[in-house]
């Protein structure tokens, strides 16, 4: 049977740690109402682009001239996938979700016979994939200690990806994060960035479809909005996977201050058991000493 001084610091422990897990719920919160405003914010953005890319790229979807970003390389044996994750722990199953889909992923290509690199955004699930897929990471970004991931870092991101096409070190890219759909569910996903996914267009019978000219020609806007592009899915992934990392982690917290609150309860009853008990065995030996004398 334990002391009642080993289960009075167990107590006092387990409150410290309460307060902890209640400070992070409160603060996760908070953030979680900003984060949310923002992915919220950038959907609508993200899907007109896409739409406005479709109309632009079917005029030039055949044409030799057309940009790799809309087009690729041609072909589909190297894939760089850029798997977006948190750099902070303490959420719940966020990054280990996102991970594991994405070795998924990784497996489910090379079964069809494609070399695939990886790009972490975030520094756990660079330590996810490095313990299976170490020579495949070919970078890594970490905002860690940086308190508010803008356009630019979505931007820097993209530059990279885009380098890395004109050299020739991939055919497709894939982007694999969480996306916020409430606060209790984040749903891995895996959006295709190169080749652009160009929408189909919907044809109502009963509508006349209205016809653009564009100037300067597609090409060249092509060429100024692909780029563009690719940053803003970036760094929409990015807001995504920021709401999820917060909505998951408040969640964690939560739960875990409810754990909290239930030991602490089982030790207090252990303890106010384990007291009387040697209150009792106290007065029994008292009393067989006056009984002896």
């Amino acid at each position: 049977m334990p002391s009642l001084k080993s289960l009075r610091m167990r107590i006092n422990s387990v409150k410290s740690t309460r307060k902890i897990t209640q400070a992070m719920k409160m603060v996760a919160a908070a953030k979680l109402r900003r984060a949310q405003s923002q992915a919220e914010a950038a959907r609508p953005y993200a899907e007109r682009m896409a739409r406005m890319l479709g109309a632009l790229g079917a005029a030039v979807q055949g044409s030799p001239d057309a940009p790799k970003l809309l087009v690729g390389t041609g072909g589909e044996k190297t894939v760089l996938m850029v798997v977006v994750t948190a750099d902070r722990g303490l959420c719940g199953p966020f990054n280990t979700n996102v991970g594991r889909f994405a070795r998924a992923r990784v497996r489910e290509l090379e079964a069809q016979g494609k070399t695939v690199k990886l790009m972490t955004v975030g520094r756990k699930g660079n330590a996810f994939l490095k313990r299976e897929f170490a020579n495949r990471v070919v970078g890594e970004v970490s905002f860690a200690g940086q308190k508010r991931v803008g356009f630019d870092d979505a931007a820097g991101i993209a530059a990279s990806v885009t380098h890395m096409l004109d050299d020739g070190s991939f055919d497709v890219c894939e982007l694999v994060y969480n996306r916020f759909q409430n606060v209790i569910t984040q749903v891995p996903t895996a959006q295709r960035l190169i080749p652009a996914p160009l929408p189909e267009a919907v044809v109502d019978p009963g509508t006349v479809q209205a016809l653009y000219e564009y100037e300067p020609a597609e090409e060249e806007i092509l060429a100024a909005l692909l780029p563009q592009n690719l940053a803003i899915q970036v760094y929409r992934a990015l807001l995504e996977s920021g709401a999820g990392e917060q909505g998951s982690r408040m969640t964690a917290m939560d739960n875990a201050t409810r754990n909290a609150g239930d030991m602490i309860k089982k030790l207090t009853l252990n303890y106010n058991r384990t007291r009387q008990a040697n209150i009792t065995r106290e007065l029994i030996e008292i009393i067989s000493g006056a009984e002896a004398l």
